[in-house]
């Protein structure tokens, strides 16, 4: 059972991981705390089964479904950058500004999805049902495998593109200093707003996978994958990619430890529990760096 339980968390941890990773780009070049990313995990896989509906219940219609949702997701992401926060980072306007503009957008996305699809749980077919294989004592399913592996992907993905592109480059310069990135070339909106596509469309991804493997669409899924998105971000170090991977698969594995040998009543609220005694430790996060104020 604790193998069985190891592979269920690092599943669900992939899933947060990803959502996380998202998150902390956003953070990373802007110190902005997102809070409507979690809502493009929602709204992600709510439009895949809306396309899927349109296109068929089959792998073509999952497959092609995704690609909208991901599109949709990103671009709605983007334009919300160029409509409303860049306009108040143009404008001078304060972080809380900024802040507070996140939390209007995530109300008026999750108020939107519960007004066209209803409040009541929907049902994601799982178009492969592959079956599942044993290693060992534990059961996988090749659902878990699909999961883990397109995350790891993407991934790798990310940090290469941040480490090794133009693009990551740019990305850098903007979380070093805006001002100065600017004078320099860099097209400082253009890949401001390329970097929300790219998270929004990485959390919707996320959402998709994770509803096809639990086959429930709950209209509180960002709500929950939020709010553990953002203590894994702290846990990891926020800003910090590496971090965030780490964050995002040790709190699925506590989770799945806890609702395993505890209770499933106690798995939402283990994550808090040890994002408190690390940050009591380690303030800065198990990646973190520590930030020296000059006087």
């Amino acid at each position: 059972m604790l193998f069985q339980q190891l592979i269920n968390g690092l599943t669900i941890g992939t899933a947060y991981a990803l959502v996380t990773i998202g998150f902390t780009m956003i953070y990373g070049v802007l110190e902005l705390t997102n809070f409507a990313h979690s809502s493009y995990y929602m709204l992600g896989a709510y439009l895949c089964v809306s396309f899927m509906n349109l296109i068929g219940l089959d792998v073509l219609g999952f497959l092609l479904g995704t690609i909208g949702a991901i599109l949709v997701c990103g671009t709605i992401s983007a334009l919300t950058d160029k409509l409303a926060l860049g306009v108040i980072r143009k404008r001078g306007g304060a972080a809380i500004s900024a802040l507070l503009c996140t939390i209007g957008i995530q109300t008026v996305i999750n108020n939107a999805i519960i007004l066209g699809y209803g409040s009541e749980t929907r049902q994601f077919i799982n178009v492969f049902n592959l079956g599942r294989f044993k290693i060992g004592p534990a059961t996988v399913s090749w659902m878990q495998v699909i999961i883990a592996t397109v995350a790891i992907l993407i991934m790798l993905l990310l940090t290469f593109i941040i480490r090794r592109t133009k693009f990551g480059a740019g990305m850098r310069a903007i979380s070093q200093n805006q001002r100065a990135a600017q004078m320099m070339g860099v097209k400082v909106n253009k890949i401001i707003q390329w970097t929300f596509f790219i998270s929004a469309s990485v959390s919707a991804l996320s959402g998709v996978l994770i509803g096809m493997y639990y086959r429930t669409l709950e209209v509180n899924m960002a709500t929950v994958v939020g709010s553990k998105a953002f203590a894994a971000a702290l846990l990891g170090g926020i800003g910090e990619l590496p971090g965030a991977v780490i964050g995002g698969f040790v709190i699925g594995v506590l989770e799945s430890f806890v609702a395993g040998y505890v209770s499933s009543g106690y798995r939402d609220a283990i994550a808090f529990a040890v994002l408190i005694v690390v940050l009591v430790v380690r303030p800065q996060g198990i990646l973190g760096k520590k930030i020296h104020h000059k006087v």
